[in-house]
């Protein structure tokens, strides 16, 4: 049973923390620096409830990133069992695009010190990633260059474009991240300039400023 679906008391906390992070994504996806009660604001629930809940800004904000984290590894699984390798690249990529999981991981790079149980989680996504590259990379349609660290950078691109309309920003994204699959493709093309990221060499965002 969904938590939004049990009985009760425990029912009415599991829809409240619902609307908590919704609210939570959109105040700080506008300005990461808002006040926590800018969220209790828009979720329409008084400041003690939600501190009851979250009883820090950071522990909302970590929260968040590990909901999109969660969300990645979701998606990358699914990739696996696609039977084409470029086919579930190009597959998983549009999925995390549409669910708009880095929009908040980029915007909020440095604002919350990173649980233990995300670096698991984040060592379980950049496993999937690889696999996701290599089975890409051994179909014969992704260029041999490519790296599983571009696929954060292609993904942090997509988040980048964010217009007023909804549907607009995702039409716009979608747009972009068919140009950037096709210059993944493998041809006859140049090779990519300069050496490519350094796992973990993009981690250092992570560390609170």
């Amino acid at each position: 049973m969904p938590e939004t679906a049990l009985p009760g008391r425990r029912g009415q906390a599991a829809r409240n923390n619902v609307v908590i992070l919704d609210a939570a994504r959109h105040v700080f996806l506008n300005d990461p620096k808002a006040p926590i009660s800018q969220v209790a604001e828009r979720a329409g629930v008084g400041i003690s409830a939600l501190y009851r809940r979250y009883p820090s800004k950071e522990l909302l904000l970590c929260r968040l990133c590990h909901d999109g984290l969660r969300r990645y590894i979701a998606e990358a699984e699914t990739a696996a069992e696609e039977p084409d390798g470029w086919t579930a690249f190009e597959r998983f990529l549009g999925r995390v695009v549409d669910a708009d999981v880095h929009s908040l991981t980029v915007h909020l790079a440095g604002t919350f010190t990173p649980t233990p149980e995300m670096g698991i989680d984040a060592q379980r996504a950049n496993e999937l990633s690889a696999k996701i590259v290599e089975r890409a990379r051994e179909s014969g349609r992704l260029r041999a260059d490519a790296v599983p660290e571009d696929i954060g950078m292609i993904l942090e691109c997509c988040s980048s474009i964010r217009v007023d309309d909804p549907e607009r920003t995702r039409q716009l994204r979608r747009r972009y991240l068919a140009m950037l699959l096709a210059g993944l493709a493998a041809g006859d093309g140049p090779d990519l300039p300069g050496p490519p990221p350094r796992p973990g060499e993009m981690n250092g965002r992570w560390r609170p400023s």
